[in-house]
């Protein structure tokens, strides 16, 4: 007898390919749903081809394969707010709402209504249950370099019960000789970088397309001085030295972006690094939200290597950090996510 209905997420690349054929292994009942999130431009041809992988994959695979339009809830739920982030001068990470909002959200919902027990996707993360608490945690997965507990932060209890990982044990060399072992064509297929819906990378032509209005301002120093003119705030963020074209008399970077006076101040890479930030939108995950400061890893970007912190909760429930050492360009928009040990504690968007 089977172990349960999984609707396995399917990209068509090769992770979700393998999370399907690791559960099929594992005796679960498995069927495959891909979803169609664009609607114009050259994000729709790429998101076609995507389709038409993972159903051969899910062929290949003896599994029905179904596809799952959500193009409103993804263009409100996830592009419109891209756009009014940056518009606003942070930088936001839309892989994160995606998964909050789409993947786990809508998907997972209607995964469950038409009668799967679980959900399953090609993520290299963990999840177990704590024997004395009983509360699901989200752990890292086994091989750092491909982790992506960093962009699960956001998930709820209820999404970590139903959610299956089969990847996390694994590396993506292991995956990747899995796959082609089972004589799918996917198996060496590049990993996609890109955001889904710029496939080109040019955030500021989107950003146009999408109605946004860029409104050039002034670069200024950190005294306030006018150094020279920017093109719009959506076009830069923290940290950024390249494109700037201004002269300084030394190396500048973009040290912060002033959404209400339009301007972006300007500065050498020591101003750069700070000890302590503050997040909102804050979701506890593995562990209830801590009653005093409590002792993490953290980090503020999916690339970056987490650094000793303490954690508190604010009384406006918003999230305070305190690093052991300087972090630098901590950015607004972007997440702030802890760890304890193994597990995703929590997180919050940097504010």
């Amino acid at each position: 007898m089977a172990k349960g209905q999984v609707a396995v997420a399917m990209s068509g690349g090769v992770d979700s390919a393998a999370a399907a054929l690791l559960l099929l292994q594992a005796g679960y009942d498995v069927w495959g749903v891909t979803l169609r999130l664009q609607s114009c431009g050259a994000a729709v041809e790429t998101a076609e081809r995507e389709i038409e992988s993972a159903r051969q994959a899910a062929a290949a695979l003896g599994i029905s394969h179904r596809v799952l339009d959500l193009r409103e809830r993804f263009r409100s739920a996830v592009m419109d707010r891209f756009v009014s982030e940056y518009l606003a001068g942070r930088t936001p990470n839309p892989c994160i709402d995606c998964n909050r909002e789409i993947k786990f959200g809508a998907l997972l919902d209607w995964a469950l209504d038409q009668g799967a027990d679980y959900l399953s996707t090609g993520h290299y993360a963990r999840v177990d249950r704590d024997p004395e608490s009983g509360r699901w945690r989200l752990l890292r997965g086994l091989d750092r370099r491909k982790d992506q507990s960093y962009v699960l932060y956001q998930l709820t209890q209820r999404q970590l019960s139903h959610l299956l990982l089969p990847l996390g044990g694994y590396d993506k060399p292991s995956i990747r000789d899995m796959v082609e072992a089972r004589g799918l064509l996917n198996a060496r297929k590049a990993d996609s970088q890109d955001i889904c819906f710029i496939p080109d990378g040019d955030y500021t032509a989107f950003l146009e397309r999408s109605g946004a209005e860029l409104v050039p301002g002034d670069f200024v120093d950190q005294e306030g001085r006018v150094l020279g003119r920017h093109k719009g705030l959506p076009c830069y963020t923290p940290g950024q030295r390249k494109g700037l074209g201004v002269s300084a008399g030394g190396p500048v970077y973009v040290l912060r972006k002033e959404a209400a006076d339009n301007r972006i101040v300007l500065g050498p890479d020591s101003a750069l690094y700070t000890t302590e930030l503050t997040a909102e939108r804050v979701n506890w995950l593995s562990v209830p939200p801590p009653e005093g400061p409590l002792a993490v890893t953290a980090k503020t970007r999916y690339t970056q290597k987490e650094a000793a912190a303490v954690a508190e909760v604010l009384p406006d429930g918003r999230l305070h950090v305190t690093f052991e050492a300087p972090q630098r360009a901590v950015t607004a928009g972007q997440a702030v996510v802890l760890y304890v040990g193994e597990a995703v504690a929590g997180g919050g968007t940097i504010c």
